[in-house]
């Protein structure tokens, strides 16, 4: 009886200890409100095999996923990543120079063929509803042919559609709001950065742009920003002084030098700054004589999960 007694009080020990255990396979640790992918971060249109065009996905927790620019190489990072081209079907451009725009039609085309069942949503300056429409023109014939062949492809899955913004928000969705609002690319006009809230965390990322008073008024309260920056030129012994002057007028007319972004920081006070599109050692070295906060250089495929803590996840090599 004593033995039978012994029995029942171990196995309501038992029971109770599982009670107060958390079990680790059913309540897994909550992914963070956001993830930003670094997809490709060189600068400018040269060829950079270390550095591809720029382009940053942005996820959310429930599985949303944004695409902000699809520059050169765009396809094959995402690939690396491990998330096919038919599960992005949201685009928002910064603005139309070629090396933010080269692999939309990976986008486009693989995208269809790797089962994107929905028309391709793009939304971009000024010119972008006309460049999607003629992007169609440009493949019709590769995308007859592979219809014709194919049942499996929809009709829907390689369309597009498109939207010449202005700046405000643009996108309101399963909580997640995008909002656009113009920077400064000399010339270049009009030119967006944008700003991604949800679920209390946000993002913002620059574009390419000069020092913008736009860019901080909107990227106040920001848990991460991202932004571009000009390198520090190093005068080429091959090139005349005329030549050395006028690189250096395009890239302070078009770009925001190393100490200026160390400004823009100071002001926005995110809680991690990241350089895409462009940084490096001399660059951080020369923002971090008047800041002091967190900055990292931006490398493609660099993750970083914003919740309650932010984490860094660099690219194995």
């Amino acid at each position: 009886m004593n033995m039978i007694r012994l029995a029942t009080i171990m196995l309501i020990g038992c029971v109770l200890l599982r009670a107060q255990t958390p079990d680790t396979e059913t309540a897994p640790t909550p992914a963070p409100p956001l993830k930003v992918t670094i997809l490709g971060s060189g600068f400018g249109p040269s060829v950079n095999l270390q550095r591809f065009g720029a382009s940053i996905l942005v996820e959310t927790s429930v599985g949303d996923k944004l695409l902000f620019d699809c520059g050169r190489g765009f396809a094959q990072r995402l690939t690396e990543y491990g998330v096919s081209l038919g599960a992005v079907d949201k685009l928002f451009l910064t603005h139309l120079h070629s090396d933010h725009i080269l692999s939309i039609p990976d986008l486009l085309l693989v995208g269809w063929m790797q089962g994107r069942k929905v028309p391709l949503q793009v939304w971009g300056p000024a010119g972008t509803k006309s460049m999607m429409d003629y992007m169609g023109k440009t493949f019709e014939f590769d995308i007859r042919a592979r219809a014709d062949f194919d049942d499996r492809l929809t009709k829907d899955g390689i369309r597009s559609s498109s939207s010449d913004i202005q700046e405000g928000t643009i996108y309101e969705k399963n909580g997640v709001r995008v909002t656009a609002f113009l920077v400064d690319h000399g010339p270049v006009k009009p030119a967006f950065g944008y700003r991604v809230d949800y679920a209390g965390r946000s993002v913002a990322m620059s574009g390419d742009t000069r020092f913008t008073e736009n860019l901080i008024k909107h990227s106040q309260g920001v848990d991460l920003l991202i932004h571009e920056v000009a390198p520090i030129y190093s005068p080429n012994p091959n090139q005349t002084e005329r030549e050395r002057a006028q690189q250096e007028k395009i890239i302070r007319d078009l770009h925001t030098t190393a100490d200026q972004t160390a400004v823009v920081f100071n002001r926005v006070k995110p809680r991690l700054a990241v350089y895409a599109h462009g940084g490096d050692s001399a660059v951080l070295a020369e923002a971090q004589k008047t800041y002091f906060g967190p900055l990292e250089i931006g490398e493609d495929l660099m993750a970083i999960e914003i919740g309650d803590q932010i984490g860094v996840k660099r690219r194995r090599k």
